[in-house]
């Protein structure tokens, strides 16, 4: 990929440039799934943190989980989740606006004081269209999202994954950029979009 095909990946809808990346270990907890599931899931987070060069821990020691994944039919039933409003700022307006818009997914990502990710939720209404998917892809497609602060048109044109042999994988140039993203030696946020040529070197080195 070319500086400008990575820059474009974290370029803002009013053109500034804005990367961050998860710094603390994560920790997944998933809602509204059967056991079997919950193992899908668990192992597309474990696959990808893996891929990242990052870490998993059994427990955030500030928030318990730190990356809450939620399923589920229709957007007003998160209106009933316990604490949910707590931690989602204006969830009635939200659940409102997602169900006018016929949403089937939606992501929300905190940051730490210097801006790397410090949660992630990612709430996913099984409609029709997810429902059509594999277990697997719809968990690969929804934690490839969470890993970085994409920019909100990053996979507009094109999905992050791609069909290999029949299954779901992610795209070798995306995962380039994240393992890139990941680097020890690269920030964990970015705001100059510099950034994207010091990520196309190791994408090109890789």
């Amino acid at each position: 990929m070319s500086p400008d095909d990575i820059a474009r990946l974290f370029t803002r809808a009013d053109g500034s440039y804005h990367f961050a990346r998860w710094q603390r270990p994560i920790v997944p907890i998933v809602f509204g799934v059967e056991e079997e599931t919950l193992a899908v899931v668990k192992g597309a987070c474990e696959a990808l943190v893996a891929m990242a060069g990052h870490k998993m821990a059994e427990m955030d020691h500030e928030q318990g989980a730190n990356l809450f994944f939620f399923f589920f039919r229709e957007w007003e039933e998160l209106l009933a989740v316990p604490d949910l409003g707590g931690m989602i700022p204006d969830l009635e307006a939200l659940v409102a606006r997602l169900e006018e818009a016929e949403a089937s997914s939606y992501r929300a990502l905190r940051f730490e004081k210097e801006g790397a990710i410090r949660a992630g939720f990612v709430f996913v209404r099984m409609d029709a269209a997810n429902r059509a998917q594999s277990a697997e892809a719809l968990a690969l497609s929804q934690m490839v999202r969470v890993m970085l602060d994409w920019g909100e048109t990053a996979f507009a044109g094109a999905s992050p994954l791609a069909l290999a042999g029949g299954e779901a994988v992610l795209r070798p140039e995306i995962a380039a950029v994240i393992q890139a993203g990941y680097d020890p030696v690269m920030p964990a946020v970015a705001h100059d979009a510099s950034h994207a040529l010091r990520l196309a070197a190791r994408v090109g080195a890789r």
